[in-house]
C-alpha cells in the first residue's frame, strides 16, 4: 500500500463558492471548517497548531467497489499510477519536492475511496497543492508507465495475498460473504483481470473519477482556513468541473440463509486459527445506531486483554494463545465484524470454536453488565482522544467519514453516539447480526488436519 458527502446536494452550485460552514464538539475536542470550490472541490479546514507540519490528504469518491465488471483492481492500480509523469513534471519530480522539505507523502485505495496525502511544513502547502492539482488532470498513461506498474501491482498481489496463507483465506473469506455487493471482490483486483486491464480503460476510469466535484481536501495543522481557501483557489480552483457522476447505487446483498465456511489447509501453517465473520449495517445508514452498538459489543466481546473473549479462553480455560473481536466501519454501505481465535494446542480447535459459540450466544441471551458498558465506553473515548492528538489520525477519520456517508457533525459526536448506546441494544444488536445462520467461519490449518467441526 503506498501509505455520501454531507455536502452532496451543494455540489451542483458551481456559479460560486459556498458559504464556509463549520462543525465543533459539544466537548470542544474537534473543530473544523468546510467550503467548496467553484468547480465543485469540497476543502475542509481542521486547524491544529501544536507542531509547524501540515496534513495534506486529498480523497476521490472512486474505490474497488466503483469499478466496472471485469476491471477488477484498476481504482488501486491508480494509486501507483499516479506517482508517474504528467503533462508538466517528469515521474519523480513531486517526490523530490516532497524530500527537499523534510515532508513524506503515500497513498491509499479502499472500497469505497482512494487517497494521496503529503505532511510538510506549512510553507510548502502551496506547491503540494499545485502537484496534487496537476495530477489530477494532467497525469501521462504511457505503455511505459502502464507496464512497469502492472508488474509492480502483480507483484504487490504475490506477496500480501497469493503467498500468504491468511491473506489467501481472508480474501476467500470476503467473496463469501459479499455474493452481490461488489465488497466481494478485492481491491487489489483479480490477477487474471490485472494482467489485462487496457490502456483505454485507464484513460476512461482516469477522466471519470480524477475531477475536482468527486474528490474532497482534507488539511489539518498549522494552518488557518482562509490560507487554505486562498491557495485552493490558486490551484485546484483552476481545474474545470467534471460532468456529475450518477449516484453510487450498487446491488445489495440478500439476507444470509445458510453458514458458510471457508477451510485452507497449507504447509506453511503450524498451529491451526479459527475466526467468524458477518457484514452488519452501514455505518451512516438508515441502522447506524445498530453499527455504534456494534462497536460497543466488539469492545466487550474482544477488545483486548479484559475482553470476554481473552479471559474465558487465554486467562481462564488457558485453550487458547489469543482470541478477539473487530469492527471495521471504513465502508460506506456496509460494516464488517468478525471473532478470532488460536488454540494452544492443534487439537483444541474445537474447543476453542465451541468457547467463542458460546461466548457469542450469553451477548444475545443476556445484557451486559453496566460495569462492562461503562469501561467500554471509557475505552473507546480514551482511543478517540488519543487519536485527535495526531494530526494525520484525525484528517484520515474526517476524510473517511464523508468518503463513506458521514458528515463533519458525525465525527463531532462520536463520543456523544457512542454514550447512547445501552446494554439492551447490545443485545439486540448481538441476536440480529451475529448468528451462526448469517456468518462466514474461517479455518487456517496445517497440511492433514481434522476436518473442522
Amino acid at each position: 500500500m503506498r501509505f455520501l458527502s454531507f455536502l452532496a446536494a451543494l455540489l451542483i452550485m458551481a456559479a460560486a463558492t459556498l458559504p464556509q460552514a463549520s462543525a465543533q464538539s459539544p466537548s470542544g475536542a474537534f473543530e473544523a471548517d468546510t467550503f467548496i470550490l467553484e468547480n465543485g472541490l469540497q476543502v475542509v479546514v481542521i486547524p491544529q497548531r501544536r507542531v509547524p507540519v501540515v496534513t495534506h490528504i486529498l480523497f476521490y469518491k472512486a474505490g474497488g467497489a466503483d469499478e466496472e465488471p471485469g476491471q477488477s483492481g484498476i481504482a488501486h492500480f491508480f494509486e501507483h499510477l499516479m506517482f508517474k509523469a504528467t503533462k508538466t513534471h517528469e515521474a519523480g519530480t513531486f517526490e523530490a519536492a516532497v524530500k527537499a522539505v523534510g515532508g513524506n507523502q503515500n497513498a491509499f485505495t479502499t472500497n469505497d475511496f482512494t487517497a494521496y496525502f503529503e505532511q510538510v511544513p506549512p510553507s510548502a502547502l502551496g506547491e503540494m497543492m499545485a502537484f496534487e492539482a496537476d495530477r489530477m488532470r494532467n497525469l501521462v498513461l504511457s505503455d511505459e508507465a502502464i507496464e512497469t506498474e502492472r508488474r509492480v501491482v502483480m507483484e504487490e498481489r504475490l506477496m500480501r495475498v497469493d503467498n500468504d496463507p491468511s491473506g489467501i483465506l481472508q480474501e476467500a473469506i470476503g467473496a463469501a460473504l459479499f455474493h452481490n455487493h461488489p465488497y466481494g471482490t478485492p481491491v487489489i483486483g483479480w490477477m487474471h483481470e490485472i494482467e489485462h486491464l487496457t490502456k483505454e480503460q485507464l484513460q476512461t476510469f482516469y477522466d471519470e473519477y480524477y475531477r475536482p466535484n468527486n474528490a474532497v481536501l482534507v488539511v489539518a495543522g498549522d494552518v488557518d482556513v482562509e490560507t487554505v481557501r486562498k491557495l485552493a483557489e490558486e490551484t485546484y480552483g483552476k481545474l474545470e468541473r467534471g460532468p456529475d457522476l450518477p449516484p453510487r447505487i450498487r446491488p445489495m446483498e440478500p439476507e444470509p440463509k445458510v453458514e458458510q465456511a471457508q477451510i485452507l489447509r497449507d504447509p506453511r501453517v503450524t498451529l491451526p486459527s479459527f475466526s467468524r465473520n458477518w457484514f452488519g449495517p452501514a455505518p451512516f445508514g438508515q441502522n447506524r445506531d445498530d453499527a455504534d452498538a456494534l462497536v460497543l459489543l466488539a469492545t466487550i466481546l474482544g477488545g483486548g486483554e479484559r475482553s470476554r473473549l481473552y479471559q474465558e479462553l487465554v486467562v481462564k480455560k488457558q485453550i487458547a494463545s489469543s482470541a478477539g473481536a473487530w469492527t471495521s466501519m471504513n465502508f460506506r454501505d456496509y460494516s464488517r465484524i468478525g471473532v478470532y481465535a488460536s488454540p494452544i494446542d492443534p487439537d483444541k480447535l474445537r474447543e476453542v470454536q465451541q468457547a467463542v459459540d458460546q461466548e457469542l450466544e450469553k451477548m444475545a441471551s443476556e445484557n451486559v453488565s453496566d460495569h462492562e458498558l461503562e469501561t467500554a465506553k471509557k475505552v473507546l473515548a480514551s482511543q478517540l482522544l488519543l487519536s485527535w492528538e495526531r494530526q494525520m489520525s484525525r484528517a484520515l477519520e474526517v476524510g473517511t467519514t464523508l468518503m463513506v456517508g458521514g458528515t463533519l457533525d458525525d465525527v463531532a459526536s462520536i463520543r456523544e453516539r457512542i454514550d447512547a448506546v445501552t446494554a439492551d441494544r447490545i443485545r439486540d444488536v448481538a441476536q440480529r447480526y451475529l448468528t451462526i445462520r448469517r456468518s462466514v467461519a474461517g479455518y487456517l490449518l496445517p497440511v492433514g488436519a481434522e476436518d473442522p467441526a
